[in-house]
């Protein structure tokens, strides 16, 4: 056998005989591949480190990792949020909170048979390559041999905390750690940050603070969760679908249509970004701007400095401030891998078809994506797609297209996306789901 058919076969040996795959994670990452493993009859271990399934969408999860707070609502419309063979109930609003969309969650478990298989209360501690496969380290001591290891702990957990100069003297938090707002119920809150999160929490806290500022350093284009009656991504998609249109072409005229219907941000005293929509992640909210113009919510530019119980913002002005909550995002990070075996910072950006390691094929990552459109169903592919791999049934290219995919991905997110950090996971949700869909029906993956 030649060494680049050896280095497409050796995540296929996986399969077989004794629990030869670890899923770390049961989210809706880690139960969707387990559910993929199952039905290729895969032999596998799945571990939680919380006491029960549903990942970040359990509000108050108790591995500590849920980023869930009480009013949080999913952005993606109910027809286009769940696994493709297990319909959310359609009498169920459009969007979902957390609480329905984690009772969803559950029922797919219990319907596949994912909740008996799951080891909880058991933490992953390390994954260090060993032999032609990883040897697992467990909460309880114990330490396992796998042929794969499949990480579907979720990215959102880590939060990333701005530095800015000087010191504040109220309470600071992450929006990792919001919940509710009545902490902040009669105080003046900077909400730092133009996220989905940001403004979801901007709006909570508005309220019952006495004023809410929301400071953004480059600003965002904030689309409506409806257009024209409908949920948005439903008439995104519909466009998409009936003139046959690429995202970006899509996207653009997205664009228009909100601008026509939904009027000129620059009106509420939020910025026009300086780039088109197309090249970021828009920011869905119902509310947001009516807020603004009620005068709830004041729109501030980037900090400048924090001045004890007051802070400066860059265009000169100064507010005093009770409380701040920084929705900055999330640092990349897996304690269980040490930096020799992954390192996000260089790393999770540049994994083939974006689940598997270069350097290590056997680890394979789940979720560790940030789409353009609905996540979830994106992730069922990606289940089926790693299945395939370790059952045998889709064969690898050779280390060097391997590297070449990796590169071609990097080139299309330069000319698709901003030169930022928080884009080193986006894909494009049509493309990326028709390379692996290909893969699947071909048996052989390729550039």
């Amino acid at each position: 056998m030649s060494d680049g058919e050896d280095s497409r076969r050796a995540p296929a040996r996986a399969t077989q005989g004794g629990a030869a795959i670890c899923i770390v994670g049961a989210g809706s990452s880690g139960v969707t591949v387990a559910k993929a493993l199952k039905e290729q009859g895969l032999a596998f271990d799945i571990f939680e480190k919380g006491s029960s399934v549903g990942g970040m969408w359990r509000y108050g999860n108790d591995n500590g990792q849920s980023s869930c707070y009480a009013s949080l609502h999913i952005d993606t419309s109910r027809p286009n949020l769940g696994y493709s063979d297990f319909p959310i109930d359609p009498s169920l609003p459009d969007f979902l909170s957390h609480e329905q969309f984690c009772a969803y969650l559950e029922a797919y478990a219990e319907r596949f048979g994912i909740r008996e298989r799951v080891t909880f209360r058991t933490e992953v501690s390390a994954v260090v390559p060993a032999g032609e496969g990883f040897r697992v380290r467990l909460s309880t001591g114990e330490e396992r041999h796998y042929r794969a290891v499949v990480v579907a702990n979720g990215h959102l957990s880590d939060p990333r905390l701005p530095d800015f100069p000087g010191t504040f003297d109220g309470l600071q938090i992450h929006s990792h750690h919001y919940r509710t707002a009545e902490p902040f119920r009669d105080k003046r809150v900077l909400v730092v940050g133009i996220g989905n999160s940001a403004v979801d929490i901007a709006v909570d806290l508005a309220r019952g603070a006495r004023h809410v500022f929301l400071s953004t350093r480059r600003s965002a284009w904030v689309m409506p969760k409806y257009l024209l009656g409908r949920p948005v991504d439903q008439v995104s998609g519909f466009i998409a679908r009936r003139l046959h249109l690429p995202t970006t072409t899509t996207r653009r005229i997205m664009s228009w249509l909100v601008r026509l219907l939904a009027g000129d941000q620059r009106r509420f005293g939020l910025p026009r970004p300086a780039h088109p929509m197309w090249r970021e992640h828009a920011t869905l909210s119902q509310e947001l701007l009516p807020y603004v113009g009620h005068g709830y919510i004041t729109v501030k530019p980037n900090v400048a400095e924090l001045r004890g119980k007051r802070v400066a913002f860059v265009d000169g002005s100064e507010e005093p401030l009770d409380a701040i909550v920084h929705a900055t995002g999330y640092n990349i990070t897996f304690p269980f891998l040490s930096p020799e075996v992954f390192d996000p910072d260089r790393q999770a950006g540049r994994l083939y078809r974006r689940m598997l390691s270069l350097e290590h094929p056997g680890l394979i990552f789940a979720g560790l994506v940030q789409p353009i459109g609905p996540t979830i169903p994106l992730v069922e592919i990606q289940g089926r797609w790693i299945a395939g791999v370790l059952s045998g049934a889709i064969r690898l290219p050779d280390d060097e297209v391997r590297r070449q995919e990796v590169e071609a991905h990097l080139e299309r997110q330069r000319r698709t996306y901003l030169d930022s950090a928080r884009y080193r996971l986006e894909v494009d949700y049509r493309h990326y789901a028709r390379q692996m869909s290909n893969d699947l029906q071909k048996g052989v993956a390729g550039r």
